[in-house]
């Protein structure tokens, strides 16, 4: 059985929700972050950098959230999480999931621990408020493809592993000044995500809290 290393409200969400929206059994194991589980002797033999989440699949252990999304998308197909091979559709799908890893999630990574890269109070304040400004033009672009697209999901009529994994770094922004929920498109395909059961059943079983987004 698909076994997920999880931790509530981290990137670990996105594979959680996939889990769900494939209808299998899996088996959720929780990671105590709060407590450096994820640094632990026994974590670190699934995930040498010491992150959630890790996937274990039978003998396949994976690790980086997108490469895991990927991966439940193309090993149920039945579950319609991606568009077919060799297709226009798919390739943008290829570009959205790993726009949003490469450029929203690196930019949120940023804003969440700016002392990795400054040296000071002086210096951490000022990359987080950068890196908020960053994440601001890449909500934006975001909106204009929802306008441009037209349709409910990212990539127009068809709900993918992209919209999972667009959520979820949405919600990190909750606290920003300008939240992704603020504008208008975001908002509303928010509210659309909000309303999926298997979104549900994660942010239940997470005991995600208020503001949900």
């Amino acid at each position: 059985m698909l076994q997920l290393h999880y931790f509530p409200s981290t990137a670990s969400m996105a594979p959680h929700i996939l889990l769900e929206e494939r209808g299998q059994p899996f088996e959720l194991v929780w990671i105590d972050r709060e407590h450096d589980g994820h640094k632990s002797a026994a974590y670190l033999q699934l995930n040498p950098n010491g992150l959630i989440p890790v996937l274990v699949d039978g003998d396949t252990v994976l690790y980086e959230a997108a490469a895991i999304c990927l991966h439940l998308a193309d090993a149920h197909p039945q579950a319609g999480l991606a568009p077919a091979l060799g297709t226009a559709e798919r390739a943008h799908y290829y570009k959205w999931m790993v726009w949003l890893t490469n450029t929203l999630q690196a930019s949120l990574i940023l804003y969440f621990y700016p002392d990795r890269w400054a040296d000071d109070a002086a210096g951490t304040a000022s990359v987080k408020a950068h890196a908020e400004a960053r994440v601001g033009s890449l909500l934006d672009q975001l909106e204009a493809e929802l306008v441009r697209q037209g349709g409910p999901w990212l990539l127009g009529a068809q709900y993918s592993a992209v919209d999972a994994y667009a959520l979820m770094l949405c919600r990190w922004t909750r606290g920003f000044a300008r939240p992704a929920r603020s504008l208008p498109q975001l908002g509303a395909y928010l509210q659309r995500m909000l309303a999926r059961p298997a979104v549900q059943r994660v942010f239940a079983t997470e005991k995600i809290g208020q503001p949900l987004v």
